[in-house]
C-alpha cells in the first residue's frame, strides 16, 4: 500500500453512494478521538449524492487505509479502536505498528503498555544491537583491556542466542530492524 501521509488515516465511504454505483467518501485522520471519526463520517454521510437518488445515507464503510504499517483494519472496524491505534502511531511511530501486528495484549492500550516496556530501539541488524548494547554497558571496553581484540567476537553467534531467548526483531521498510524484549 502506497503512504502518502505519515499520518494514520482511513477512507471511509458511503454504502448507499458505492450501491448505486457512485464513489463517495472521505479519508479521516485516525489520531483523533473517535468522537471526532464519527462526525466526520457523519458529515461526509450529509453530503452523499445518493440522498438525491432517495436513499438513506446512514451506512458506511472503511475501503482504504493508510500509516498503519502491517495492522489490519476491517471494513467496520471499531472507531474507538481505530482512534486508539492512530494515538499510539502518532505518538510511537512504525515501530508500535510493526510490534502491534504480531503480538497484541488484549487491548490497544493495554498493547501500548507493553510495547514501551519491550521496545529497544531501531538498529542496522540484530548484530548492531548486541555490539550496541555491550558497548553501553562497558563489555567491550573491558574485553580490550583484559587483551581480547572485538575482531575475534562473533557477534552474529551472540546476536543468535539472545534472540532466541531474550529478543525478537521485526523488520522495517528500510532494511533495518525493530529490536524488542520479550516481556
Amino acid at each position: 500500500m502506497l503512504t502518502l501521509t505519515d499520518t494514520p488515516r482511513i477512507y471511509v465511504a458511503c454504502l448507499a453512494a458505492y450501491n448505486n454505483g457512485f464513489l463517495h467518501g472521505a479519508w479521516i485522520d485516525a489520531d483523533q478521538d473517535a468522537d471526532n471519526i464519527q462526525a466526520k463520517v457523519r458529515a461526509m454521510l450529509k453530503t452523499s449524492p445518493a440522498w438525491q437518488l432517495g436513499d438513506i445515507c446512514e451506512e458506511w464503510a472503511i475501503h482504504d487505509y493508510e500509516g498503519f504499517g502491517d495492522i489490519q483494519i476491517s471494513e467496520w472496524e471499531d472507531f474507538e479502536t481505530v482512534a486508539a491505534l492512530g494515538e499510539a502511531i502518532a505518538n510511537h511511530g512504525p515501530a508500535f505498528a510493526a510490534f502491534y501486528s504480531d503480538n497484541q495484549y488484549g487491548d490497544v492500550a493495554s498493547t501500548v503498555e507493553a510495547f514501551e516496556d519491550a521496545y529497544q530501539g531501531i538498529y542496522e541488524d540484530k548484530e548492531d544491537f548486541v555490539y550496541s548494547q555491550l558497548e553501553d554497558l562497558g563489555t567491550l571496553d573491558a574485553w580490550e583491556k583484559a587483551g581480547m581484540m572485538t575482531c575475534y567476537i562473533d557477534f552474529k553467534a551472540i546476536a543468535r542466542d539472545w534472540f532466541i531467548t531474550d529478543y525478537f526483531a521485526e523488520p522495517t521498510s528500510k532494511g533495518q530492524v525493530y529490536v524488542f524484549a520479550y516481556l
